[in-house]
C-alpha cells in the first residue's frame, strides 16, 4: 500500500458536502416496524449516541434504520453505513467494516473502491480524536450482528 497524497481541493470540498448532506438529511431514519434486533451505541467522550434497528432474512440484512444524535462525523458515518450495508450478508458486512475501520484509523491506507461514498470519511484518520466518532456506528453494527447470532440485547459504549 502506498502513501496517500493530499486530496485535491475539489475532492475535499465534494467530500465535505457529502458528509454535510448525510448529517443534515440522514438516510434510513424511519423506524422499522417490529425489528429483529436493536443495538445502541454511545461515545461518552463526546456524547454521540445512536440506535440501529435491523431486519434479517437468514444472514442477509434486509432492513436497517438509523437514529442518533451527535457530531456531523458520527451521524454522517451512521447514515452512510446504513446505505452501504443494506442487502448484504454478515460476511460482506464484516469485510466492509474492516475496510472502513482500516481506512479511518490509518492515514496510509488507501480506500478500497468497495467503500464508495464512505471514502469521504478518509480524512478522519488524520484526527485521532474523531476516529471514535466515525467508527461508532460500525462498532454498533457489529454488536447488532453478534446479537442476531447469539441472542440478547447489546449496547456498545466507546471508551
Amino acid at each position: 500500500m502506498g502513501t496517500l497524497s493530499a486530496p485535491e481541493p475539489q475532492f475535499d470540498e465534494l467530500y465535505r458536502e457529502l458528509i454535510l448532506d448525510h448529517y443534515r438529511n440522514p438516510r434510513n431514519r424511519e423506524p422499522l416496524p417490529a425489528p429483529d434486533v436493536v443495538a445502541e451505541g454511545y461515545n461518552p467522550l463526546c456524547g454521540d449516541e445512536l440506535e440501529l434497528q435491523f431486519r434479517f432474512d437468514g444472514e442477509r440484512l434486509t432492513g436497517i434504520a438509523f437514529r442518533g444524535r451527535g457530531c456531523s462525523i458520527s451521524q454522517a458515518s451512521g447514515s452512510m453505513m446504513s446505505e452501504a450495508v443494506k442487502g448484504r450478508t454478515f460476511e460482506d458486512i464484516k469485510r466492509l467494516s474492516e475496510k472502513f475501520k482500516a481506512m479511518v484509523t490509518d492515514a496510509t491506507v488507501e480506500p478500497d473502491p468497495e467503500l464508495g461514498d464512505l471514502e469521504a470519511l478518509q480524512g478522519v484518520a488524520r484526527f485521532a480524536v474523531r476516529v471514535k466518532c466515525a467508527t461508532l456506528a460500525w462498532h454498533t453494527l457489529e454488536d447488532g450482528l453478534r446479537q442476531r447470532r447469539d441472542g440478547g440485547r447489546v449496547t456498545h459504549e466507546e471508551v
